[in-house]
């Protein structure tokens, strides 16, 4: 968490204000007043843009610093959205609560970890919900605009269809684009997308 806090300081918005661009290409999907989760949702780009979108939003983030900027944040958009500090290694996953989950770039989990956290995710939406991923592939390492040195935290097409299996996939692109957000994420970067709904 310390390292988090440390790389959230000041006012800046380490990965800018706006919303994902995959997140936001989403917006046909959402209906007003549907649950929202935003995973590991650092200082509320993410989390913030949804309630604009009418959604009900908990987000959460193990960074005391990276929430206090999302409250602020939100206050100057004229939104409102529920804030936790989580650990997620220890964190008591809500069961079926929320119509949508968001996890953007999530990759700070190792194998053992991510295993975990995708169960998690499953797990808090409700029949039918919705859950919207985004991640770096491997060849991100080459690019080196943001995200993870370590190989083993990166996704594949093949890890994210094994891994939600049990789900209805919807969308699963792979692709590389350049994103602009903030200084922690820009230039070219290698992209996976998926978007998937948990049967009825």
């Amino acid at each position: 968490m310390s390292f988090w806090d440390e790389r959230y300081q000041g006012e800046a918005y380490l990965f800018g204000e706006a919303p994902n661009a995959f997140l936001a290409r989403q917006a046909p999907r959402l209906t007003p007043c549907q649950s929202a989760l935003a995973v590991a949702d650092g200082e509320g780009r993410n989390g913030v843009w949804l309630a604009e979108q009418g959604l009900s939003v908990l987000s959460v983030d193990a960074s005391s610093v990276a929430q206090a900027k999302a409250a602020r944040l939100a206050q100057t958009r004229g939104v409102s959205l529920e804030l936790q500090q989580v650990d997620l290694s220890t964190w008591d996953w809500p069961k079926e609560q929320f119509d949508l989950v968001v996890g953007i770039f999530i990759q700070f989990a190792g194998p053992e970890l991510r295993t975990q956290l995708f169960a998690g995710l499953k797990g808090a939406l409700k029949p039918g919900g919705l859950l919207l991923l985004e991640g770096y592939r491997p060849e991100q390492i080459a690019y080196g605009t943001g995200g993870p040195r370590t190989p083993e935290n990166l996704y594949t097409e093949d890890l994210l269809r094994t891994a939600f299996a049990d789900f209805e996939i919807l969308d699963l692109s792979a692709y590389d684009a350049p994103i602009e957000e903030g200084a922690g994420h820009s230039g070219m970067s290698a992209l996976i997308d998926l978007v998937a709904r948990k049967p009825g």
